[in-house]
């Protein structure tokens, strides 16, 4: 295993005039109740986690669990009240100013809900305009921008300003304004949640065709578990500033750790999350000659299996057989509702 990218050792940060001192009294044991009564808030209690190279970690959570406070931390735009959180085994609360903005100008990239674009430059300065700031040329700014705006499907809008351009528009340069510096970390707190359902789609689409393409190291926050679901590699539930559950999402929805997971995992319709390696049997029973892929959605090869006498061999990617899966397990997972009700 390399060096995580990013790494939080139990990262607090509370807000109030006494936040650092009640943290020290309370020994890592923070209850967030008790801290409201003496005027403090809790944004993030206890965090810790990993987000590895080329992996997106997507954080979600109801308004006001903590999740873009938590980004905040590790972006260092407020500083954490306690822990350590490590940027490529650097130690983030000891940079100095200058160590920071290097990191931040060379490494990460950054995408907000509120999206600040110049409304005095055009769609294309705005998008070279962090290349300058870098030190590169005009020219090789502005084909780097150019370049940016085929990316998210802006050309022929390259000279329209801010104002002149619709909300998910706008939210595609500042896309693509932080990704124009290649950032290795790319920090994301819920850049599509003002934007109409369909747009929207287009949008995480795009999203996975970028990450496919690029590899980055991504922490995406959002409040819609749909959206985690079908973006993520892992999901870090939060409420009230606590990692509820931090895993893949098919281990999210068929085992959610506390309740208030469940009730996210709830009403999802698991054929279309889980993938066949996540419900076949590691032994082989007896098999027909139908073999299914370990790493198909579920949802695309149902039909298949159910049409079948014999359980279904499964292979992986050297068409080895790893397991088969019986068409009782599939009617099971998407009929059958919760794991434990059985």
């Amino acid at each position: 295993m390399s060096e995580p990218v990013i790494k939080c050792q139990s990262v607090y940060k509370i807000f109030g005039a006494n936040a650092e001192r009640m943290l020290k009294e309370a020994n890592g044991n923070v209850d967030a109740k008790t801290f409201q009564e003496n005027g403090c808030i809790v944004g993030v209690n206890n965090a810790s986690f990993e987000v590895s190279k080329g992996e997106m970690l997507v954080v979600m959570g109801l308004s006001g669990s903590g999740k873009s406070t938590l980004l905040r931390c590790i972006s260092r735009l407020t500083d954490a009240t306690g822990g350590k959180i490590f940027i490529e085994g650097q130690d983030l609360l000891n940079l100095n100013n200058k160590e920071l903005i290097d990191l931040r100008r060379n490494k990460m990239g950054m995408v907000f809900q509120s999206f600040a674009l110049l409304p005095h430059k055009t769609v294309l300065e705005n998008i070279a305009f962090p290349l300058q700031i870098k030190g590169i040329k005009t020219e090789d700014s502005i084909n780097k921008a150019m370049d940016m705006v085929k990316l998210v499907g802006l050309d022929g809008r390259e000279n329209y300003f801010p104002r002149e351009l619709s909300g998910g528009q706008q939210q595609r340069v500042g896309i693509a304004r932080s990704l124009a510096v290649e950032p290795d970390i790319w920090f994301l707190d819920e850049p599509f949640s003002a934007l109409d359902p369909l747009i929207r789609k287009e949008m995480q689409d795009e999203f996975l065709r970028l990450q496919e393409k690029l590899q980055k190291t991504i922490m995406f926050i959002t409040h819609d578990f749909d959206e985690a679901l079908k973006l993520a590699d892992r999901i870090a539930i939060m409420k009230d500033g606590i990692i509820e559950q931090l895993d893949t999402p098919a281990n999210i929805v068929l085992n959610p750790a506390t309740e208030y997971v469940r009730k996210f995992t709830e009403e999802v319709p698991r054929e279309k999350v889980l993938l066949i390696k996540d419900v076949m049997d590691e032994t082989n029973s007896d098999v027909g000659d139908l073999k299914v892929s370990k790493d198909e959605i579920i949802e695309n090869v149902a039909e298949k299996i159910l049409t079948q006498e014999k359980a279904v061999a499964v292979t992986d990617g050297k068409n080895n057989i790893v397991g088969s899966i019986n068409p009782a397990k599939i009617i099971n997972t998407v009929f059958g509702g919760r794991k434990n009700n059985h």
